[in-house]
């Protein structure tokens, strides 16, 4: 508990750091949470088609290039951060998708459709749609759309991201509900829309 309790600290004041405009903050910190990051990245990865190319290594790598390039984001804590590493793995996978889209004209990456989603026919879906109807999501509920970022993509339990959007359990519980129930029809509707269409 006091290893843990100690790590937290170090995190907080590492992202303090890198906020501050500190460059050697990120540097710093990558070791102490790349095995949860891994995590993260193995949870994303199990989704996706079995012959996809990226290794969990390979995403946690870019996410941290990428991290580097772009403005220090505004992590307060683990949890915070995990979920901003997340939303940088996703898009990443989002853009691999695009682009392999082009490539083959139309055939959309997949990934398995998260227990507690309703599917709306098959166990998985096309990357690139949850992230369209994610997207909007956060335009219609910018909570609810942070809150499946940080529970589908980065993996975070309820009260994890309660702490990290400084919200109630209850009220994670009662926003994930309603995304999830959100998200299942407007999936539903563009597999319904694709199927109609060809």
């Amino acid at each position: 508990m006091a290893v843990a309790t100690q790590s937290s600290h170090r995190i907080t004041e590492l992202l303090i750091r890198w906020r501050s405009g500190d460059s050697d903050a990120l540097p710093e910190l990558m070791p102490i949470v790349y095995c949860e990051l891994t995590g993260v990245a193995r949870r994303f990865l199990r989704r996706e088609r079995r012959s996809h190319t990226l290794q969990p290594e390979a995403l946690v790598h870019e996410a941290y290039l990428r991290l580097l390039e772009g403005h220090p984001a505004t992590a307060e804590n683990r949890a915070h951060f995990v979920g901003v590493a997340a939303r940088v793995m996703r898009q990443i996978l989002v853009d691999y998708a695009r682009s392999r889209q082009a490539a083959k004209r139309g055939a959309g990456q997949k990934v398995e459709w998260v227990p507690g989603f309703e599917p709306p026919q098959a166990l998985r879906l096309d990357l690139v749609a949850l992230n369209d109807a994610l997207i909007a999501l956060a335009r219609r509920d910018a909570q609810q759309g942070r809150i499946v970022e940080l529970r589908f993509f980065g993996g975070l339990t309820i009260d994890e991201a309660a702490e990290t959007l400084d919200i109630s359990p209850a009220t994670v519980k009662r926003d994930w509900a309603m995304a999830r129930a959100w998200l299942s029809r407007e999936m539903k509707k563009d597999a319904d829309g694709r199927g109609a269409m060809e």
